[in-house]
């Protein structure tokens, strides 16, 4: 993607042990010959390469490079250190719908998730994520982290995929697996900062509620949620007790990706009072100007799906510019004032 958006500029792949010999020996002059641009990948692999880097920025702001790497913790280290103030960052995502534009059915597609190694080169799903999930969740991130209990992470990630669509509760956590409440919290942390999963804030007029409650969990990846669940076809995703919940954290991580893809920051929440009433997602475009969704996997319409949106719209009257259900169905309801289409057409 780099190559064909920087057409003009020199790719150098760090991963390469010889490039980088030749870099160490000289990276200044190897850096200020370059005036018309450069493509540094897997950049984390020589983390010295930043302050450089730093010096030759300072010293011409007309050179441009593009950093990317595979390991989002020692990128970000090194940028934040180095490069702070002088490099603009962007989040790459799985596929959208958008871009790819499917016709495969709902289950498929969530069985076969989002990335790009399964659309463009044509691996088997069930293969690709359990590469990634041994080679990086296991291996990397173990390196990283030094996680001293192995089996005691494995079964937190995938204790994390049966509760996708849900709020993360670091008490029921911690007594489920026997960890502590704060081991629980870092664990998630890793999940996030390394975009495996990413967390709802609730909505709450007092933005300091937002942060302290509680979260809800989705991953960015429906296939990897697939793969620790062991589903091994889309059949098994049409019969699964879960199916509901990763519909919905696949509508949900749509919104994140058009939002990012964007380059907006997602302002995205959900609600849930006390008495149980709620609304899966929310929009909130500018303060206090909201978007409401519901989001439901059935295939037919069915006028009880309004039943939280209005709710909600009566607690916060004007503030709520539209609300939509977003189901698996085909067919486009217009009632009560809302608007009921299908999971493709509203995330474009």
């Amino acid at each position: 993607m780099c190559k064909m958006a920087f057409p003009n500029y020199k790719y150098v792949n760090l991963e390469n042990p010889d490039t980088r010999e030749m870099i160490i020996n000289d990276p200044m002059s190897f850096l200020r010959n370059n005036p018309n641009g450069m493509i540094l990948d897997e950049a984390q692999r020589y983390p010295e390469l930043f302050s450089y880097l730093q010096v030759i920025v300072d010293e011409d702001k007309s050179l441009r490079f593009v950093l990317s790497g595979s390991n989002n913790f020692i990128l970000m280290e090194k940028i934040t250190q180095s490069l702070a103030g002088r490099a603009a960052l962007m989040t790459l995502l799985p596929l959208s719908v958008a871009e790819l534009r499917p016709t495969q059915s709902t289950d498929e597609m969530m069985f076969r998730g989002f990335y790009p190694a399964v659309w463009g080169d044509g691996q088997q799903p069930y293969d690709v994520y359990s590469n990634y999930y041994r080679t990086y969740i296991e291996r990397d991130l173990q390196q990283l982290i030094n996680i001293k209990d192995l089996d005691l992470f494995r079964q937190f990630v995938r204790l994390m995929a049966s509760r996708v669509a849900n709020e993360f509760n670091a008490s029921h956590i911690s007594n489920e697996l026997g960890i502590d409440v704060k081991t629980a919290q870092h664990w998630l942390s890793i999940l996030t900062t390394s975009y495996i999963a990413f967390t709802l804030p609730p909505y709450y007029r007092n933005i300091g509620k937002r942060i302290i409650k509680a979260h809800k969990l989705y991953f960015f990846e429906t296939g990897l949620v697939t793969y620790l669940l062991g589903i091994e076809s889309a059949e098994q995703v049409a019969t699964h007790p879960l199916r509901g919940a990763l519909f919905e954290n696949m509508v949900v991580s749509e919104f994140y990706k058009r939002r990012f893809n964007q380059g907006k920051t997602p302002h995205l929440f959900f609600y849930r009072d006390n008495a149980q009433k709620e609304v899966d997602l929310i929009e909130e475009q500018s303060f206090d100007q909201l978007y409401t969704y519901e989001i439901k996997s059935a295939k037919r319409y069915n006028t009880q799906f309004a039943a939280g949106l209005d709710y909600f719209r009566k607690l916060y009257g004007s503030k709520v510019l539209d609300g939509e259900i977003i189901y698996d169905g085909v067919e486009q309801v217009e009632s009560n004032g809302y608007t009921c289409r299908n999971w493709q057409l509203a995330v474009l």
